[in-house]
């Protein structure tokens, strides 16, 4: 099954959705100036002003965010050119940077682009979703930045900084309802003095599913939330040059199903319709076959990070960052949209990662420097277990019993008969299960570089590079039993090889050299210009299946090129009074590049679709219209695919990227005013727009969804100076139906199954401050 973050939701998100990104301030301010000469980011290891960091780069605030009623990274997305982020479910964050999408779920597969939180990669998918609550701020930085961020991030990195604890008192709860029963409990509680300080954060959130589902043995509606989010930070200054920070996070998804609706079998309520009602019953055996009676999420992560900084005089600083990370994902669903007990499976994936980093840094009147050593280990596995009816199963695939059919267009599962027909009654049902689980270790060493000269105020030129050392190593277990009604067959699902208890090994050593440059001129105090020349690298695949040889079970390895990539860009970042804003074109060579293709067993492969490339131009604007006003705006634009007349991999000849739309935008303004003595009225409508775009390779217009717009708002009233505040939110306000995904493992057996996005939401909350 395809996990991908849903974007369509994005946009103003409910405050019902966000005690996120909590003000620091008892008393906020007006709305927030954005404007690239004050924000200040650490993309390059070094605080800088984001007009200043010669690459490509957008940023958001914690209180922007809070402004927004962002709530997701998906929900950011909308505001972020050239980023898309979709869930199918917290299980599966996929992100999309330029284009290009990173959201294997494979153990044995690495990721294209870095999530960074607090300093460490969490990169691995099942495990990355991460809640976005109390943050400091969110840095998008794309093109290659392996130098900067690890081999991961080959064509971008997500970096999230949560909010470190400080002296004082304060503290923060909110509440808040909406349709379709949602409710929010969130806050904070910081306390402590200039050397020792704490701050616990939290987030809980609840929401009934806005799909129907129609089988009796299922509990909740379909895409039903219940989220919880902890975090515990601790920050120790022994002294004034030293920072010592450690966190501690949890995170907790009890989901419901993900709404996988047949596009062409009926339900009681109709025939097939992507928007209507679903029957997903599952399988009688969830229990026992796939370890849930109930289809959804149960997931748990942990995650532990210590990070001190030391300066050991006035120029040269030492940082260490440390992470551990722990995931414990088991997602159940129904691939077949329908109620027929017949593609019915679960991905249990569990992992955990450990990761080091030391860091010298050097900065003078001339020379901007850092260096320094990471090591990086992860173990995980992805365990994919299916339950079916053989009778059901055969009929609906192959239709065994001319005229039965499998479902009817009353929604009966005709083909329940087709077990008892097949054995002259003798049985009437013959449960089937089978699983397979692939497993990877990675260990990774490296080194990098970083060093900026200035030799003079307006000129900067930057080189840096990573070489970087890994050992991969892969493991595949297939238990599949030959089924009862076709008993010459070795599998009931075609192409699925059983290993004989045995758990099949593949190890594959690798390395790599990724260098990047820069220049940046400063035209003025305000306003710079700056070119880079960067290069990326997914690293190689060791892919590991099974294969049956004379009879016997074989491993069956493919080892897959890394996919290399080159990005050359120009741009310019600048303010003029009140205006802000940046413009950036780029261009993309990609070598090797790596291709997910669903397979008729319901198995995912990676493979070399050889070269492709990507031109794109993305450009923000933000401006501070007034004290009280603030408009804002971003457009990108993206010319892409697999090359054409590509004789390496013909069946991708000029394909559109996965999830990449040709044009996206959005816009909005915030308007924060004073109406009385301590009260302030605050309000943000926005609306974004994203062109069409494929949800699979190679495109098929049947698997795609058409141009979409959203209007979102979100607005309200503080009184008491700041301390209380009211608001009310609603995204999609025009409640447009339009697609998530399609295609999914349904697709693969002719059956393509579809996932509709959030509809109209809306809701109030309340938000006090101490």
């Amino acid at each position: 099954m395809k996990k991908i973050f849903l974007f369509g939701s994005a946009l103003t998100t409910s405050l019902i959705m966000s005690a996120n990104a909590f003000a620091q301030e008892a008393m906020p301010a007006p709305a927030e100036d954005q404007n690239l000469d004050t924000i200040v980011v650490t993309a390059q290891k070094f605080e800088q002003k984001l007009v200043d960091v010669p690459i490509t780069i957008s940023a958001v605030t914690g209180e922007r965010i809070r402004e927004l009623g962002v709530s997701d990274l998906d929900e950011l997305s909308a505001y972020v050119p050239g980023l898309n982020i979709q869930e199918q479910s917290a299980n599966n964050p996929g992100v999309v940077i330029r284009g290009i999408t990173s959201d294997s779920g494979s153990a044995q597969q690495g990721p294209r682009v870095t999530l960074y939180y607090n300093g460490v990669d969490i990169s691995r998918s099942r495990g990355s979703y991460q809640a976005i609550y109390d943050l400091e701020r969110v840095e998008v930085i794309k093109g290659p930045q392996a130098t900067l961020f690890g081999t991961a991030s080959a064509v971008g990195a997500i970096s999230m900084v949560s909010k470190r604890p400080e002296p004082g008192v304060s503290a923060m709860v909110t509440g808040g309802i909406g349709n379709y029963n949602q409710t929010l409990l969130g806050g904070f509680l910081n306390s402590g003095d200039e050397k020792i300080a704490a701050r616990i954060a939290f987030e809980w959130r609840t929401r009934d599913g806005y799909v129907e589902n129609l089988a009796a043995s299922q509990d909740e509606e379909l895409y039903a939330q219940d989220q919880l989010g902890l975090r515990l930070s601790v920050r120790w200054k022994p002294s004034d040059r030293v920072t010592v920070d450690l966190i501690g996070t949890y995170d907790r998804q009890r989901n419901g199903g993900t709404p996988f609706v047949s596009g062409t079998y009926a339900t009681a309520s109709g025939p097939a319709n992507p928007f209507g009602d679903a029957n997903l019953g599952g399988s009688p055996l969830s229990a026992t076959a796939l370890g849930n009676s109930q289809l959804g999420l149960n997931r748990d992560v942990y995650d532990a990070n210590l990070t001190v900084t030391a300066e050991l005089s006035d120029a040269i600083t030492f940082t260490t960052v440390n992470g551990y990370r722990d995931f414990d994902s088991r997602e159940v669903f129904d691939a077949d949209g329908s109620s027929a007990w017949y593609l019915e499976f679960a991905e249990n994936a569990k992992g955990w990662q450990a990761s080091h980093e030391g860091r010298f840094s050097y900065q003078s009147s001339a020379i901007r420097a850092s260096a320094g050593w990471n090591v990086f280990k992860e173990d995980s596995t992805q365990a994919v277990p299916f339950s079916s009816e053989e009778g059901i199963f055969l009929q609906c695939a192959a239709n065994v019993i001319p005229g039965l059919g499998c479902i009817n267009a009353a929604g009966v599962v005709t083909a329940a008969q087709a077990t008892a027909l097949a054995t002259g009654g003798r049985f009437t049902q013959i449960p089937y299960s089978s699983e397979f689980i692939n497993g990877g270790e990675n260990t990774a060493y490296s080194v990098f570089a970083d060093a900026t000269w200035m030799p003079s105020p307006a000129l900067e030129v930057t080189a840096g590079a990573r070489y970087v050392w890994e050992d991969r190593t892969s493991t595949y277990f297939a238990r599949v039993p030959r089924p009862v009604l076709n008993p010459t067959a070795t599998s009931l699902v075609p192409g699925q090889v059983d290993t004989g208890g045995q758990t099949f090994r593949a190890s594959g050593k690798s390395n790599a050299f990724l260098p990047r440059f820069n220049v940046l001129y400063r035209l003025s105090d305000r306003t710079n210009v700056f070119a880079t020349i960067s290069k990326g690298r997914r690293s190689p695949v060791v892919q590991l299946s099974a294969a049956r040889v004379n009879g016997t079970p074989q491993a069956n390895l493919q080892n897959v090129p890394e996919e290399k990539v080159w990005n050359y860009e120009v741009g310019l970042k600048g303010a003029a009074g009140p205006v802000s804003g940046s413009i950036g074109v780029y261009y993309q060579k990609y070598d090797g590049f790596q291709v997910s293709v669903l397979q008729s067993n319901g198995t995912t492969i990676t493979q070399s679709a050889g070269t492709a490339s990507n031109l794109g131009v993305e450009a923000e604007v933000a401006i501070k219209a007034s004290d009280w006003l603030q408009v804002f705006g971003n457009v990108g634009y993206i010319d892409g695919g697999i090359d054409k007349d590509n004789t390496f991999a013909p069946a991708f000849s000029g394909a559109r990227f996965r999830l990449q739309p040709e044009w996206q935008a959005a816009g909005g303004f915030t308007i924060n005013a004073p109406v009385a003595d301590g009260i302030r009225a605050f309000i943000t409508p926005s609306m974004t727009y994203r062109s069409k775009i494929f949800f699979e390779l190679p495109n098929r217009d049947l698997l795609s969804q058409g141009p979409v717009t959203l209007v979102n708002v979100r607005g309200g009233v503080s009184f008491a100076d700041g301390r209380y505040e009211i608001s009310a939110f609603m995204r999609n306000v025009t409640d447009k139906d339009y697609l998530l995904d399609a295609g999914n493992t349904g697709g693969a057996f002719g059956i393509p199954t579809f996932i509709p996005a959030e509809p109209r939401m809306f809701g109030a909350a309340l938000t006090a401050r101490f």
